[in-house]
Order: structure tokens, then sequence, then C-alpha cells
């Protein structure tokens, strides 16, 4: 197989782009930087593309791996033949490796190899040839192998052991299997039903059925998780006359033979008892994996759009952990992240002391000027909005939002929340971590486990190693597009940044907490662990804000230092007018030059010439500041104030197959149903909404018992 030419071919790149890319990796390269900094090797390709082309990488390279080691396994037995090895070259997946190698893996004992032990291979083949005619007869001849010491009592045994020598010999063929794989996927039915006692969430599919090749992967993971629970059966069906008519039109060559009973026998023991049900385990873990590639993938999109939701910058923030029994935690956080003083009030059930819980919320408020209070969504979420929008009756100036505190107990609870706040308890790092993930999305979950953030579905039932794989990439990618602040990011949020890992990361804050502030990129290779090809990695991803060397504050790269300066001078522009903002007409002005002209004087490419000029427009530029705010609330709405009809602004938290959840402020996120979604057809959530979105939702109903709302976003 020529891997670069399948890779080409399966992402539609040329095969130079391939090829280069795979380079690059092969030489160390992180995809952040490739992606940002190696445009001009690789025509452009995005993190996205090549995250995939990493992972088919991956699979190919193994598949070619697999195809050695049958090869040598086969020869090994002295029967791999020029036939043979074309086919396992010709093979496109592991299965149909597999499958070609079938025939000869070892085999515990069955049926088969105890007829062959009993000495009934020639019958078998004898049966095999489908001769016109027999003399002696099949059954004449199997007398011949009657041996009541081998086990071969009568002849009627003799033919059963010839017949389970050819149902295995039909079995093992990967012809055969790769096309009764294929017609069972095409004409099979997925169905289910209920085996357990009583109610559950699985009542939809307690008499279902779908065609395989339409069913939606949802509906696999949801029924494997019935299984799972013992609430359902799942059961793969075919019409079976279908694959007989296949496999005897394939097996059976001569219908007219006295052989013909005796292999129509064994073609249909060989489908029902070997064929059918590995085939059928072999599609469940296909359509499991596939539908779990998806949900990861889904789950990919929703956690990369949460993470790069726009941060509330400049803003003291209160963070407000609800709770009952031991009271709710109060944290208040700085515009910078710095936590400024903590308190513990108690004004829900049992205890109700408002009056007092609300001198403390007013006195934390107007001693350091809070500008929002963030309430973590969890127990006593409802009660704790009530008392705060009741309070801040009395602080007009200051509003609070609802934030999804999903995780925050596990940051908690973490070596991370304990090595950063050693004196709070798990509660007040709670409410720490509520109040900075609304300022700041990106630096705050980072430390959190992705599958504990809430945005995913499913996410037990899928293979743990390749879902952790993925959200890493993501949370990867975020970070690097963001870029972080050298002087004030965690080891957390530094551990993702391509080229440093978790031991560089936290070396770095050591270095930074015995030494100071580091005045510049440069000086992080003076970090024990950050040598030169880390430091050509994470380079340009850092900021060091205020430092002598302007182009430290951009996504500029050391590397391009030079060609960046000598493009300054180009147009009479010093580093001091990059600071001070005043690079406006810098576009307008290399246009007007030629940018072709331009980037060939430069000694760079275009792509790359691209990327400085948005950089020195804007140094310190935080990509997420084009996205629409967090919303902000004054007064409390309960699901009784509900009607349908009523229009309302919503935050999108999750979105799923069947469509997004949106929070529109009332404690129970509203369902968006697909067909709801748009005016026009849409055959998925993720081609209209994202999480963090900021929409507009009509109310379409209400049930205030199940306290379900459903919206709609159609004709507004």
């Amino acid at each position: 197989m020529d891997i670069i030419k399948t890779l080409a071919e399966e992402l539609g790149i040329s095969e130079h782009r391939a090829e280069s890319a795979v380079k690059l990796l092969d030489d160390g390269n992180t995809v952040p930087f490739i992606a940002r900094y190696r445009k001009e090797v690789t025509g452009g390709l995005d993190d996205t593309v090549l995250r995939e082309l990493c992972d088919r990488l991956v699979y190919l390279r193994n598949l070619e791996d697999k195809k050695a080691e049958v090869k040598r396994l086969i020869d090994a037995q002295g029967l791999l033949t020029d036939e043979i090895s074309a086919a396992i070259d010709a093979a496109a997946t592991v299965t149909e490796v597999d499958d070609i190698y079938r025939p000869f893996r070892p085999k515990r004992r069955t049926r088969a190899s105890i007829a062959k032990e009993r000495g009934l291979e020639p019958l078998a083949q004898l049966i095999l040839e489908m001769r016109p005619s027999y003399d002696p007869t099949i059954e004449a001849a199997a007398e011949s192998f009657v041996d009541a010491e081998k086990g071969v009592e009568s002849t009627a045994d003799a033919i059963s052991g010839a017949r389970d020598i050819i149902a295995e010999a039909v079995s093992d063929n990967a012809d055969y299997r790769k096309e009764v794989r294929r017609l069972t996927q095409r004409f099979g039915t997925v169905s289910s039903k209920k085996i357990g006692e009583g109610d559950s969430v699985y009542e939809q599919y307690y008499d279902y059925s779908e065609p395989l090749k339409s069913v939606p992967p949802h509906r696999i993971l949801a029924m494997n998780r019935g299984e799972k629970e013992e609430m359902l059966k799942i059961d793969i069906t075919v019409d079976r006359d279908i694959i007989l008519n296949y496999l005897f039109s394939r097996a059976l060559t001569n219908p007219s033979s006295p052989a013909f009973s005796h292999m129509a026998y064994a073609v249909c023991d060989s489908y029902e008892r070997l064929i059918a049900p590995s085939i059928e385990r072999e599609i469940r873990a296909s359509l499991t994996d596939s539908a779990g590639e998806d949900a990861i993938k889904l789950f990919s999109e929703n956690l990369k759009n949460l993470l790069m939701s726009a941060p509330l910058k400049g803003k003291t923030v209160l963070g407000y952990d609800p709770g009952y029994r031991t009271g709710c935690k109060l944290a208040v956080v700085d515009k910078t992240g710095m936590v400024l003083d903590t308190a513990v009030i108690y004004p829900t059930k049992p205890h109700e002391k408002i009056a007092e819980s609300r001198r403390t919320v007013l006195g934390l408020i107007k001693k350091y000027g809070v500008d929002v209070i963030a309430i973590g969504n969890g127990t006593a979420s409802a009660e704790s909005e009530m008392f705060i929008a009741e309070t801040l009756k009395d602080a007009p100036d200051t509003k609070y939002t609802i934030v999804s505190e999903a995780g925050a107990s596990v940051y908690s609870a973490s070596k991370a929340g304990a090595e950063e706040f050693p004196d709070f308890d798990v509660t007040q790092r709670s409410a720490v971590s509520i109040a900075r993930r609304l300022q700041d999305p990106l630096a705050e979950l980072v430390k959190i486990d992705p599958k504990s953030i809430g945005v995913g579905q499913y996410q037990h039932d899928m293979k743990q190693a390749r879902l952790d794989e993925a959200l890493g990439g993501v949370v990867e990618d975020c970070v690097n597009k963001v870029g972080v602040d050298l002087n004030t990011a965690s080891y957390s949020l530094l551990s993702y940044i391509a080229g440093i890992n978790i031991t560089g990361a936290k070396n770095i804050v050591k270095y930074r907490d015995e030494n100071g502030e580091f005045a510049s990129r440069a000086a992080v290779k003076k970090v024990p662990r950050i040598g030169d090809k880390a430091y050509e990695q994470c380079a340009g991803f850092l900021r060091v804000p205020g430092g002598r060397e302007v182009l430290d504050n951009t996504g500029v790269h050391p590397e391009s230092y030079g060609a960046a300066k000598a493009l300054l001078e180009m147009f009479g522009y010093t580093g001091e007018d990059v600071r001070a903002g005043g690079l406006s007409e810098l576009r307008r002005r290399c246009t007007d030059a030629g940018i072709s002209e331009v980037a060939s004087r430069l000694g760079i490419g275009e792509p790359t010439l691209a990327d400085i000029i948005t950089e020195l427009e804007k140094p310190g530029r935080d990509i997420r500041d084009t996205l629409p705010p967090p919303v902000l609330r004054e007064k409390v709405i309960e699901i009784s104030d509900l009607e349908p009809g009523m229009i309302m602004k919503g935050t999108v938290r999750n979105v799923i197959d069947f469509g997004a959840f949106v929070d529109i402020g009332v404690h129970q996120d509203g369902l968006v149903h697909v067909s709801e979604i748009s005016d026009k057809f849409i055959r998925h959530p993720s081609e209209a909404l994202a999480v963090g979105d900021i929409v507009t939702v009509k109310i379409k109903s209400v049930d205030a018992a199940k306290k379900r709302i459903g919206l709609t976003m159609k004709n507004l």
C-alpha cells in the first residue's frame, strides 16, 4: 500500500501536501506548530485535517505492520503463495487481513479439527469435488472411514464429520465472508426487545427495528447501553435466503451432482453456526466503533466551542457555589483571577439566615467592586438565584449569571486543585473555579478532565483511550490558537502548549516563582527540559505582555522576527508603533505594494506574511474577543413563568444528535429538537448550532411537572 497516496485520496489533498505533513510529523513537530507555522510546507493544512491525517497515518502504518506479520506467520507454515501475498497487499482494512489469515490461524479444537483428526479429510474432499456421478457412491465410500476406535461409529458419522470440515472451509473463505458481511450490512436489520422488568429510559427500544444501513449512531449507543443494563436484547438479522443464494451460487458448482445435498447441508450449517454469529459480532463491533467515532467528533466539537467561549475580561467576579446544609461558598476573584476573599453564607434551608447572608454579599460587592456574580447551576442553584436577584436590588450595578459547574467538584478534589489552593477546602476551590471559568473558560477548564465538563453523550460507552486522545487534541488546539501569558499561565494551561509536557510546564512555573517574571520568550530556554526543539514548537504560542521585545506579545514566531522587523522598516514603522496599535494602514500598504512582491523581498511565504500582518495590527489580540459575551441577568425566571410563544435569549449548553439544549435562565435547559432549529432542512444540529452560541428561541411547550421545556427557533 502506498500510504501517502491513500492519505491524499482519503483527505482530498495532493500527495505532495500529504507527504510534507507526514515528514513534519515524523520529524517530531506538533500539530499546532505545523498548522500555524508551516503553512507554506503543507499548503495550509489546518489542525483538523492534520489530526485526521495523523490518526489515519497511525492506522495505515499499523495495517502495514499487520500485513507483514500475517505474511510471516503464513510463510512459517510453508503456505504463503504469490496469490495469498497479493491478496494481503490489496487488503484495505484490518478485517480483510484477518479474513485472509483465518484459515491459517491456530484454532482451538473444533468439530472440523476433530473430524480431521479422525481422518475424514479425504471424504470431505471427495464431496467438495461435486462430481457428476460417484462410483462407488458417497455413502459407500464413507463406509471405509468407519472406525470405532477413532470415534466414527457409522457412515452417518463419517459424512457428518466431512460436512463439518466443509462448513469450516466455507466459513474460512475470505471472499465469502467479505460478501456476506456486505450483504448483511446492506439488507440486514438491527432490532431490540425488552427483557428487563419495569419501565426504563429505553422504552422507545422495547420493540424497535431499523435497517442497518440507516440506523443513526446515537441509537446504536443507546441500545448498547440498554443491553449492558440488561433491559434490552439486541439482534442483527438478515433474510437467510439472500445470503444462502449467494453462498450456493459460489460453493455449489454442480447442482446435479450426488454431492449436492451434502454440500447444501454443509453450506447452510456453515452460515448458521459459524458465519452468521461471527459476522453479527463483527458488525455490532463495527457499528459501535463507528457510532463511538461520531460521538467523539460531536463531543470534540462541543468541547472546542465551550473552550473557545468568550471570556469576561476586566471584571471582578464573585463565584457562588450553592448548597444547603453546609452553606453556600463564596470566592471573590479580581480581574486577573487572583482570589481576594472567601466566605460562607447560609441563605438556604435548613438555616435560612437570609438577612445575615445578604449583608455578607453586599459587603463583598462594596469592598471589592464586584461586577458579576457567577452562580453554579448545581444543588440549591434555584434558591440561590432567587436570593441573589433579591439582594442585587440594593446593588443595581452588579449583574449575575448562571455558570455550569460541571467538573468543578472534580477540579476541587484534584491534585491540581490542592496544589493551587492548599489552604482551601474543596468547596472553596469550587467557588473559585466557578468564578474563573466565567472570566476565562479556557484557562480554567483545562484543569479539568474534559470528560467531566458535561458536553458529551454516551462517553462511558466509547473506547476511553481514543476519547482521551481526541479530547486532548481539542484542548491542545484551543490553547495554542489563543496562546498563553508566560508569566501568569498555570502549569495546567502551559502543559497543552505545543512542545511542553506536564514536567516542562511545572518547571516553567517553578522557575518563574524562583526567578520572577520572564522578560522575554527566549528566557524560557533557561528552564530545565525546555530544549531547542521544545522552544521551536512552543515559542510562537507564548506571550510576554510588556516585555522589551514587542513581538513577544504576538503570534509572530521568533524565527520570523527578522522578517517582521524588516516589514516594519519597509513601511517606516517601529516597534513602538506596534505597541501603540498604530499599524491600521499596514495591510493596505502591503496590498498596494503587492503581497507576493513584499513576501519575496522579505524571503517568506505569503501565508506567513499574512499572519505577521494580522499579528502586528493587534498585538496581544485574543481571537475569542469577537465572540458574543455571556448573558448576564438581573431577575429570576421560574419555569412557572414560561408560556408558549414567549421569545427569549439563551445559551447553547450542549449539542447532541437529535437537538440542542439551551439555557434560558430557568435552571432547566430547554430542548430545541433538530426539526425546530432551522426553517430549512438540516441533517444534524451541529450544522446550525454550537456550544456557547447565544440564540433567540421561542417557547413551544412547557411541562412544569416533568421539568421539560420545548423550544423552537423557526420563524424568528
